[in-house]
């Protein structure tokens, strides 16, 4: 009997030659062993890397007589067994029926409200001669076990699942990834595929920019030429477009089936250039602006004296709160270089109240440590290397008080950034940003004042002034995006380039089945 037990990195490094001691998760690693990513073992493969693995006895042989079979009263295991079985059929060309019966043979998902150690997302996965059981302590632990197991099998076909045993939980609770939709439009359809790719290496976050000066994407009751006027521009002069109430819902439902909650951001008070085109009053002037087709940022600001700006806002993310279950609501706040700072601290007081009032949390750009950070409101670093040390000590100060912090580095996780000088879409204002930086880093130890214990978690955005085609959306998020993964789940310990570059590698076969347009970085040894 083989086993093993230690961080997946680790285990990668070592090139998964046979070990016989057992190590803790976030052992060291040592120099890879140059065996090539299509030679890794299934468990050596597995992205994000869990933590912990032991790999013991025979494996189950997926065939014709596999069932998937979940226990218990609740519909939701039952839902997470249909959509695995779903997600399996697939790749196998199997039949997976789903039945509601405990034991027997096939892939068995069990709750477990009191196993150790799995918390809110956590899982663990045991393979023997007589089937696959999946236990956890929330169905969205269960859907996370039921994404290791599809990496475990063939990319095409049916197979073994090796034996052995995952045992595995996030390191951080937010893991998310940001899509922009108001420079270039994209249809509702083309964000449920990211959201299918996302939830496969479990990302739990979806963060929406539905505004901006370019474009108001969501339709409004209360404010119809919002989605029906301003809706109608985008980066470069094309025709733009919105979605209806209902194509929000049923994102939002299908990202909530995948267990990814919907974070949607009106972006205020800067960035709103489509809703002073659309109605004249937001204007201090009374005067309606032209729609905006360019670049440029910090030109617009809603007019910080009117109540009637305050309905605006009210009536706005009113709506918003009503068709979003999850708990926040981002706000922007970022780039308001056209609104004073006394002013601008007086509008993010009001905005975040409206906020609370509807229920919600408040997300927003860290330049709210600038203002007012309401209580509980979580804040979202942008920063890059030439943010000024005073903005950034001023953020410490504002995390010291308690509030949690989502990083999204622009020189790390801006997916928009070039890889290098060669790439064709994207900028670079923050310097190119290729797929080994986006990766080696520590999320818990990256701020100066910022302590792990703050750090609520980690997401990679993609703004899309240059982007406008969905082949160009994913060449810049993959393989980033599987970086992203990787720093906001797996154990501090496991992150190793040279064992992650291996293990990203064999992810390439799985990206090229998906139809995924992704980046071939030079530096890693695709297949």
């Amino acid at each position: 009997m083989r086993v093993l037990r230690r961080a997946l990195g680790t285990l990668l490094v070592l090139g998964g030659a046979a070990l016989s001691c057992a190590a803790a998760p976030g052992a060291g690693a040592g120099p890879a062993d140059g065996r090539p990513a299509a030679a890794l073992t299934p468990y050596e493969r597995l992205l994000p890397a869990p933590a912990s693995v032991r790999v013991a006895g025979a494996g189950y042989r997926f065939g014709a007589g596999t069932v998937i079979r979940t226990s218990g009263p609740s519909e939701e295991v039952r839902r997470v067994g249909e959509l695995l079985a779903e997600q399996l059929r697939g790749s196998s060309g199997l039949r997976l029926p789903v039945v509601d019966a405990e034991n027997g043979d096939g892939v068995r998902l069990r709750l477990d409200a009191r196993a150790p150690g799995l918390g809110a997302e956590g899982y663990r996965l045991e393979t023997r001669p007589d089937g696959v059981t999946l236990t956890a302590r929330t169905p969205a632990g269960l859907f996370h076990a039921g994404q290791t197991l599809r990496q475990l099998l063939p990319v095409r076909g049916a197979g073994t699942v090796p034996g052995g045993t995952v045992t595995d939980a996030p390191r951080f609770a937010y893991r998310g990834a940001m899509i922009d939709v108001a420079r270039h439009y994209f249809t509702v359809e083309q964000v449920k595929r990211y959201v299918d790719q996302l939830a496969q290496y479990k990302v739990n976050t979806l963060h929406v920019h539905l505004t901006d000066d370019q474009g108001w994407r969501l339709e409004s009751a209360s404010w119809p030429r919002l989605a029906e006027y301003g809706g109608g521009s985008e980066v470069g002069g094309g025709p733009g477009g919105h979605w209806t109430k209902d194509e929000y819902r049923d994102l939002v439902a299908y990202a909530g089936e995948r267990y990814v909650d919907v974070v949607p951001e009106i972006d205020m008070p800067g960035h709103v250039n489509a809703a002073l085109a659309s109605y004249a009053e937001l204007n201090c002037d009374g005067r309606a602006r032209e729609r905006y087709t360019g670049t440029k940022v910090g030109f617009s600001s809603l007019c910080v004296g009117k109540e009637r700006t305050y309905e605006f806002v009210d009536d706005v993310l009113g709506e918003l709160a009503e068709l979003t279950p999850g708990r926040y609501l981002h706000i922007g706040g970022d780039e308001a270089h056209s609104t004073p700072a006394a002013q601008y601290a007086q509008f993010m007081d009001r905005a975040q109240e409206v906020v609370g009032r509807h229920g919600k949390t408040v997300v927003a750009w860290h330049q709210l440590a600038a203002a007012r950070p309401a209580p509980g409101a979580v804040l979202q670093y942008w920063g890059h290397g030439g943010t000024p040390a005073k903005e950034k000590e001023r953020l410490a100060e504002v995390v010291k008080a308690g509030h949690p912090l989502i990083l999204s580095p622009a020189d790390r996780l801006y997916l928009d950034m070039k890889y290098d000088t060669t790439t064709k879409p994207g900028l670079a204002w923050a310097g190119y940003v290729p797929v080994k930086r986006a990766y080696d880093w520590d999320p818990g130890a990256f701020l100066p004042g910022v302590p792990q214990s703050a750090v609520l978690g980690v997401e990679a955005a993609l703004w899309t002034e240059t982007i406008g085609t969905r082949a160009d959306w994913e060449f810049m998020a993959f393989p980033r995006m599987l970086g992203l993964a990787e720093l906001g789940w797996s154990p501090a310990g496991a992150r190793n380039w040279a064992g992650y570059s291996r293990r990203l590698a064999a992810q390439g076969p799985r990206l090229d089945a998906q139809d995924i347009a992704y980046y071939r970085a030079p530096d890693v040894p695709w297949p």
